[in-house]
């Protein structure tokens, strides 16, 4: 059987997701027996993209002529593209002040070095390039990128959980800490597939995962409206990962 040929890559993004890979250490004698790593820059010294590649993954969100080059090479020569993380599927912590003026942001991090970047509001991979797949979270969770690998192999890809955190949270019998505990947590509005992994040690989900399907985020912001937390503190959370709910959505 022909070894799959896979490029990872990032763009405007930590490294994390990309690190979720290396953090694979038990795992990754057999992932280099089993795939062709075409192109990688953070793990390999040989950096040209050069293909034919059979499946890109891509962290980070679009923000700069490079991303947007890098990103455009790999499309063009991979059959499938994966978004890694939530920057390449939603625009994440990179997109979350898209609201405000990008010279101003600029300006005030870099001064007057500003005036030479060239660089626009982060987007996330879809609006640029088709998406065949893609491996939510900040970073993904191992399990997801390895059950994705292994689904590779078999030519297909996996499908993962599309319900809410709070369906993980309360299979695992934690106390709610948006009802109990009055505590600002997402967990009505987030995907599934970290295990509740926060709330489960008392922090109130952040939303790192993105949305799950039909969230209905109307519903949210009333009732932490009713608990006492501000609109302007409620939507600064709401917009860390996922910079575009909906908030007037009819419930």
């Amino acid at each position: 059987m022909k070894k799959p040929a896979i490029a990872i890559a990032g763009l405007t993004a930590c490294s994390g997701c990309q690190l979720t890979l290396l953090n694979c250490e038990e795992e990754l004698p057999e992932i280099a027996q089993r795939f062709i790593i075409d192109y990688f820059p953070l793990g390999l010294t040989e950096r040209a993209i050069t293909g034919p590649i059979d499946v890109a993954f891509v962290e980070g969100a679009v923000s700069t002529p490079s991303d947007l080059e890098i990103l455009m090479k790999l499309r063009n020569c991979s059959r499938s593209l994966v978004a890694l993380g939530t920057c390449a599927l939603w625009g994440g912590i990179a997109a979350m002040k898209n609201q405000e003026s990008r010279k101003d942001l600029a300006k005030t991090v870099y001064g007057f070095a500003a005036d030479d970047l060239k660089s626009f509001n982060p987007q996330p991979l879809h609006r640029f390039v088709k998406v065949d797949f893609a491996i939510t979270g900040c970073p993904p969770e191992k399990g997801e990128l390895l059950t994705t690998l292994a689904a590779l192999l078999r030519g297909t890809f996996p499908v993962f959980p599309r319900y809410p955190v709070c369906s993980e949270c309360r299979s695992r019998e934690n106390l709610c800490l948006l009802i109990e505990r009055d505590k600002m947590c997402l967990g009505p509005l987030v995907q599934a597939g970290c295990n509740a992994r926060c709330p489960a040690v008392g922090i109130g989900c952040e939303g790192c995962r993105g949305p799950v399907t039909e969230a209905n985020v109307a519903a949210e912001m009333e009732l932490l409206l009713k608990k006492g937390f501000s609109r302007d503190e409620i939507v600064s959370r709401m917009q860390r990962f996922y910079p575009e709910w909906d908030y007037e959505q009819s419930s």
